[in-house]
C-alpha cells in the first residue's frame, strides 16, 4: 500500500510543491514516508518522545511537530525517508503528511514573499 500527499494550493511560480508518499511496511505500528526533499543529507537522525528535542535544524524542527500531534513514540530520518514508530493506538497519516508538507512549503497563500530590494532600502 502507497498513499500520495500532495499540497499544491500555492501559486506554482513560488517553487515546486513538497510531494510525500507513504509507503508500506512489514512491522505493525511503523510509517514510513518518502518526500521530495532530503531533509538530513546523508545523516541519520533519531528521535524518541522520552527525549526532549533540543536542536533548530529542519529535521528536528520537523520532528518536534511530529511529536507534537502525539501518538508518536520515535521518529527515525535519512535523507528523504522519514519512518515513524506509532505509541498504542493509531495517528492518522494524512495529519503527518499535511506537517510534513506544511513543514516545508514555504511560499504559501498569504505569506508574503521577501523583496531584496526592500530589504536594503532604508
Amino acid at each position: 500500500m502507497s498513499a500520495y500527499y500532495s499540497v499544491n494550493s500555492y501559486d506554482q511560480n513560488m517553487g515546486q510543491p513538497v510531494t510525500v508518499i507513504q509507503k508500506s511496511v512489514t512491522k505493525p505500528g511503523v510509517l514510513r514516508f518518502e518526500i521530495n526533499r532530503s531533509i538530513t543529507g546523508m545523516d541519520h537522525e533519531r528521535y524518541s518522545i522520552e527525549k526532549e528535542v533540543l536542536g533548530t535544524r529542519p529535521p528536528d524542527e520537523l520532528a518536534k511537530a511530529l511529536f507534537n500531534l502525539g501518538g508518536i513514540e520515535k521518529i527515525h530520518m535519512n535523507s528523504n525517508v522519514i519512518t515513524i514508530d506509532q505509541a498504542k493506538g493509531q495517528i492518522n497519516p494524512a495529519e503527518i503528511a499535511k506537517t510534513i508538507t506544511e513543514m516545508f512549503t514555504y511560499y504559501l497563500p498569504g505569506v508574503e514573499v521577501p523583496s531584496f530590494d526592500t530589504a536594503t532600502e532604508g
